[in-house]
């Protein structure tokens, strides 16, 4: 990742533990915190601190075009939403006057409720100020990627900027008759929307009298829209709390059915990390409904033949410390407990100090993701550890944590070196940043680190490429066309 190395390489600063850090570069900070930013507060930065830090390197950072193509691919490759809809702000308050940037803010946008929290957020940060020229031409661009049911479903939203508001905003110009007719029903409130099977649930529950009609109807949808399989993978996946809630235990049957076929989930390539969002919100809402949670796991299990081998030897080190309680922790148990199924690698735990954890690779990915968790000790963070327990050689090392080691005081670079001379080899150093802090515990500008952040299905295909080119991900990020 080269070209992330444009004012740091291998300056030391003291990162939010209070241990040394080494400074990431503008970029590769800003890259991180796109694909880790969910918006909400983490261990050591709150939302708005997070905003601020975003504001000021979009405001620091002189290649505006990177920035852009950076929040294209947050948006689009790792789904990320809230935080490209805070950046997409920033950056057009500090870009005028450039033509891409409404083509850039078009491809940001995929949901028909994405304006609506766009502008929301300029409205409630920037109300005093008019909204710049290029977020209007790109919201107006974007309006065209919506259907009647699209812009329907968000008409009468109950957020402060409703479709009705944007429309007058922005002045989406029809291109053909039909959005012509559309756009003016729209705004008079007549759009009616086709038919899907997103309307047809709707409608069963607007059709009933009573709430014992109103779940006889949902329930009837919800069989309906099974038989057909009307209904996509992805949509069940997402849609099983709803299932639950208001089907009969025939159509959760075909649910479960339908969970478990191999020939939809290889597919689609869905990959585990869809099943664990879905096994985590089921066992908390439904935890007796041990069927579901059984199909889940075993969907999942079918689902890492998706997920590609990484070649030769690899160490999973996740780090088990405070400052990763929440997402971090339920994120890097997951991604550890795919990378040793998947790669039959080892695994250390390490938080005061590191140790080996054993991983039967035979155990269900659930039970060895719930293993994980039940052995999290809190603590500090020692890096240092890592190096000084790992007893033998490896083609690569993937540490899974926030970053922010302070046992020790000084960055693990001295051990791992030792480590390195002890077992006569040089791994590759994944460097994963589960938080986006803007500091590293390895300089970026050593060929064998590989900086990375965030968590999707892409994260595999990614790891894949950059051992071949280091520079695949910036690579993918600059092949953007705006």
């Amino acid at each position: 990742m080269s070209k992330f190395r444009s004012r740091s390489k291998g300056t030391k600063i003291i990162n939010r533990a209070g241990g040394q850090s080494f400074k990431q570069s503008t970029k590769l900070e800003l890259v991180s915190l796109f694909l880790t930013s969910f918006m909400s507060d983490k261990y050591y930065e709150s939302e708005t601190d997070q905003i601020a830090r975003l504001r000021e390197l979009i405001q620091t950072l002189d290649d505006k075009k990177f920035i852009a193509k950076s929040l294209i691919y947050a948006r689009n490759e790792f789904g990320m939403r809230s935080v490209t809809h805070v950046g997409v702000c920033e950056l057009c308050r500090v870009v005028k006057g450039e033509e891409w940037l409404k083509f850039a803010i078009e491809k940001i946008i995929h949901r028909a409720d994405d304006p609506l929290e766009i502008l929301g957020y300029w409205d409630n940060t920037y109300g005093d100020e008019p909204i710049p020229n290029a977020l209007k031409k790109g919201l107006a661009l974007a309006i065209h990627k919506f259907d009647p049911y699209q812009l329907s479903k968000y008409k009468g939203s109950r957020k402060n900027i409703k479709m009705v508001d944007l429309f007058n905003m922005v002045h989406p110009k029809p291109k053909t008759p039909e959005e012509v007719k559309i756009y003016r029903e729209l705004m008079n409130g007549t759009l009616k929307p086709p038919e899907t099977w997103e309307v047809e649930l709707t409608k069963a529950g607007q059709e009933a009298e009573t709430e014992e009609e109103k779940l006889w109807l949902k329930s009837k949808a919800w069989k309906d829209l099974l038989s057909e399989n009307k209904l996509g993978y992805f949509a069940l996946l997402r849609n099983l709390r709803n299932i639950l809630k208001q089907a009969d235990s025939e159509t959760v049957q075909k649910a479960i059915e339908t969970l478990v076929n191999e020939k939809l989930i290889k597919k689609t390539l869905v990959l585990p990390f869809r099943f664990g969002t879905a096994y985590d919100t089921i066992s908390e809402e439904f935890p007796d409904r041990r069927d579901v949670l059984r199909a889940i796991n075993k969907a999942l299990e079918i689902s890492l033949a998706n997920c590609p081998k990484l070649p030769g030897s690899t160490l999973v080190v996740l780090d088990t410390s405070g400052s990763m309680s929440g997402k971090p922790i339920e994120i890097g148990s997951l991604f550890a407990g795919v990378l040793v199924k998947t790669n039959d690698s080892d695994f250390i735990s390490f938080s005061n100090e590191a140790k080996y954890f054993y991983i039967n690779s035979d155990d269900s990915l659930t039970t060895i993701r719930e293993n994980i968790k039940r052995n999290i000790t809190g603590g500090g963070t020692n890096f240092h550890s890592i190096f000084q327990t790992a007893n033998k050689a490896y083609d690569r090392i993937i540490i899974l944590s926030d970053m922010q080691g302070w046992i020790g005081y000084d960055t693990p670079v001295g051990d791992f070196n030792k480590y390195k001379s002890s077992y006569n080899c040089d791994p590759f150093i994944y460097s994963f940043d589960l938080n986006g802090y803007g500091d590293m515990q390895f300089p970026e500008n050593n060929p064998k680190v590989l900086c990375l952040a965030g968590f999707s299905d892409k994260i595999f295909k990614i790891m894949e490429l950059v051992e071949k080119d280091r520079q695949a991900l910036i690579n993918a990020i600059e092949a953007i066309e705006i």
